[in-house]
């Protein structure tokens, strides 16, 4: 799993500086398809985020209420899975309210995935792969040039917005 994982995301690009939604798009455009990201409000007893896949998208779903750095890891995570194949193992179906993916036909969903559908290997797998990509984005944007003057490099990782902040 390491080995695997590791092999992975050595060989993505990764956008510098990291940000998890141009890299998707670049993941997407390498799949040939497109992947959509949506808020959406998840039950709170079930899963952050999920993968939805039909035959033409792919759409990664993620609850909007939570810091800007655990929207990052539910992002790649989702991502991890596509980048695994998991998407096209044989997993069973995970049973949502239709509020969840209302704006998608029925008809065009081939599989809703969400931590209660996939096995724990390939939940422990993407999590491995989301971490690494993390890890790697990290080191990555360290040899960046440091950020202009009142600029925080820490603020996305908090949820903060970069630049002077005006009182109010």
């Amino acid at each position: 799993m390491w080995r695997r994982a590791g092999r992975i995301a050595d060989e993505l690009t990764l956008p510098a500086p990291f940000d998890a939604e141009r890299f998707i798009a670049y993941l997407a455009e390498r799949r040939g398809r497109p992947v959509t990201i949506l808020p959406v409000e998840l039950p709170h007893t079930g899963p952050c985020g999920l993968l939805v896949t039909t035959d033409r998208a792919d759409y990664i779903m993620y609850t909007p209420h939570t810091t800007t750095l655990h929207r990052e890891h539910i992002l790649l995570h989702e991502a991890a899975h596509l980048l695994l194949g998991h998407d096209r193992a044989s997993v069973h179906d995970t049973p949502l309210p239709r509020t969840l993916i209302g704006h998608l036909s029925p008809h065009l969903v081939r599989r809703v995935l969400g931590r209660t559908a996939y096995p724990e290997p390939f939940e422990r797998e993407a999590e491995l792969l989301a971490s690494l990509l993390r890890h790697r984005a990290l080191r990555n944007d360290a040899a960046l040039p440091p950020p202009t003057p009142g600029g925080c490099a820490a603020a996305p990782l908090v949820g903060a917005v970069a630049g002077p902040q005006h009182a109010g």
